[in-house]
């Protein structure tokens, strides 16, 4: 009598319940070709300048509506895993390179859709595969024949303005297609602002801001050196030249202890006389920094009316910035260092500013830290509706 050997139940039983486990030219590669044609259906109608926007509802029911590649991949769910490697690479594409996502998808999809037809013609997968490699192999060899060689580097970035506006028109052309040069003229102002002069500084994305400010047309978008915040100032001193900036990460008000404490007034006198101390410690502070020669105070915490009073009295503008990243790239903007108490700063942790001032445009109100040897740029965007300006 023979003896039986059991049989290992296979692949499916190593995975979860739920499972469905797909081999063969028909179940598997087909099917994933097709998901990455769907995928490219999606987005091909937005290739190139004339492509035309989408409207994207995400699962939190926000409106997209744009005809970047990468902006409609990110908000829609995609689930099939062939499709999904599809846009992991064009991710990827966006990080590195930032343009050419929707190039990516086309391509790669196309490279499926052609490969679907030599295997119906009865090659095999490997041999499809040695076939792109060869053909990648080729393409390598010609690309360097279709290349414009130009020399730019840190040095001569100023000299060359010009080119440089044209290598980001070609990104801004395929999203915005007719303000494309206005546009490649601001951002290439922008970066040049943030590189400086000095060629070992390396270039800092999160150094250009963009501001969006709602109203107007997008021909009507500036870019400043320096930042812009929409809010407006807490004292009445709307506008300070040649301005000394200090920073502070504490609220500008009465120093109180972190432990309750009672006090006990046994007269009228005696409520005054604690009223007059408090007033006399808060405008020595304010009086010292006044003469220290500081004339703005920007400040991380809340503003004080005793300190607000003092601060109208002498002549200093107070900004108080909500955001602590915001707080950070206004120190920045102006050389200062964020101090975390109320105290007179010393010269180097003072802040430099040529001039900060409230101005509206449209029906807001921006704080503007105009510096010329500042770091930091912002673009001022305007649009008639907030899908203009994201886009």
């Amino acid at each position: 009598m023979a003896l039986r050997v059991p049989k290992a139940p296979g692949f499916a039983s190593m995975m979860k319940e739920g499972s469905k486990y797909m081999h063969g030219l028909e179940e598997a590669v087909y099917r994933n070709i097709g998901a990455c044609k769907e995928l490219c259906e999606t987005t091909t109608s937005s290739f190139g300048p004339n492509g035309l926007n989408k409207m994207v509802i995400n699962h939190i029911e926000k409106l997209f509506v744009t005809n970047d590649a990468a902006s409609i991949l990110r908000e829609i769910d995609v689930v099939h895993p062939a499709a999904k490697i599809l846009m992991l690479a064009s991710d990827m594409q966006e990080k590195e390179i930032g343009d050419g996502t929707n190039y990516v998808i086309l391509f790669g999809s196309k490279l499926l859709e052609n490969a679907e037809s030599l295997l119906r013609m009865g090659l095999s997968p490997s041999e499809v595969i040695d076939g792109y490699n060869l053909a990648l192999k080729k393409t390598l060899e010609f690309l360097p024949t279709f290349e414009i060689k130009v020399n730019l580097t840190k040095e001569n970035l100023r000299d060359n303005e010009k080119v440089v506006s044209k290598v980001l028109q070609t990104a801004i052309g395929s999203k915005l297609f007719g303000y494309h040069e206005f546009l490649g003229e601001l951002v290439t102002k922008a970066c040049l602002t943030v590189t400086g002069s000095d060629s070992s500084s390396s270039f800092n994305v999160d150094n250009v801001r963009i501001c969006k400010i709602l109203g107007g047309g997008l021909l009507q978008s500036t870019m400043i050196p320096g930042m812009a915040l929409k809010r407006e100032v807490e004292s009445e001193i709307t506008k300070v030249n040649q301005a000394r900036i200090a920073v502070f990460s504490c609220p500008i008000d009465i120093q109180v202890t972190e432990t309750k404490g009672t006090v006990l007034l046994k007269s009228a006198d005696e409520l005054l006389a604690f009223s007059k101390d408090e007033e006399a410690s808060i405008e020595i502070q304010i009086k010292a920094l006044s003469d220290a020669g500081i004339n703005v105070i920007v400040s991380g915490g809340k503003v004080g009316e005793m300190a607000l009073h003092f601060l109208n009295k002498y002549k200093i503008m107070a900004v108080r910035l909500q955001s602590k990243f915001d707080l950070r790239r206004v120190a920045k903007t102006i050389d200062a260092v964020v101090l975390p108490k109320l105290r007179t700063p010393t010269h180097e942790e003072m802040g430099a500013c040529d001039s900060i001032f409230v101005d509206e445009i449209g029906e807001t109100h921006v704080i503007i830290f105009k510096h010329a040897k500042s770091h930091i740029a912002t673009l001022i965007l305007r649009g008639s509706t907030d899908q203009v300006s994201c886009t």
